[in-house]
């Protein structure tokens, strides 16, 4: 083998093994997150709706008025802040949200949720002190919505699109708490 093959080969072998010992120690790729990634979506004719989120576990902890405040800004889930698309105008409570794609915020408070429609991308959903990236200079629509108590938990915070009525909404459920955005 020449020269110029070994030295090719070496170097890939560095890389390889940098690559490896940044996965271990830096992204930890070989275990499970603590909060799985997932995208839900909606399509009905040509109408495509996708969302982005990290999904908790309760693990018997208090959740709502606890773990997640009242009355203060959610990234509405964990990790990465959570992301809305959709490729049609919608109306949301009379409100037009444009084309495009939002980050999807929340204030949970006992009786109503505010929900916040955002148009900035942001990498993470809090900062290294825990507080929400969250900038109101980006807010696009914002309305409220009524909590619905569940007579059962649930374990994993979860987001559906519903549209078993014939009217289609937005979904968000944990613990024993659910709320739904209605879409036209």
């Amino acid at each position: 083998m020449n020269t110029f093959l070994k030295r090719i080969l070496v170097l890939l072998s560095i890389i390889a093994l940098g690559l490896f010992l940044y996965s271990i120690f830096v992204e930890n790729i070989f275990s499970p997150r603590l909060s799985p990634k997932d995208t839900v979506e909606f399509k009905l004719n040509d109408l495509k709706l996708e969302v982005f989120y990290n999904r908790p576990y309760k693990k018997n902890r208090a959740i709502f008025g606890a773990l997640v405040p009242y009355n203060k800004i959610w990234r509405t889930g964990a990790n990465e802040a959570t992301t809305f698309k959709t490729n049609k105008n919608l109306e949301i409570q009379g409100l037009t949200l444009p084309i495009g794609k939002y980050t999807l915020w929340t204030v949970p408070k006992d009786s109503t949720w505010t929900i916040i429609f955002n148009s900035k991308q942001y990498a993470w959903g809090v900062d290294s002190e825990m507080k929400p990236m969250w900038n109101p200079n980006y807010d696009v629509l914002n309305i409220e919505v009524p909590v619905h108590k569940l007579s059962s938990t649930v374990e994993q915070f979860t987001i559906a699109f519903d549209n078993s009525t014939d009217n289609l909404f937005l979904t968000m459920a944990w613990d024993d708490v659910k709320v739904a955005v209605p879409l036209k």
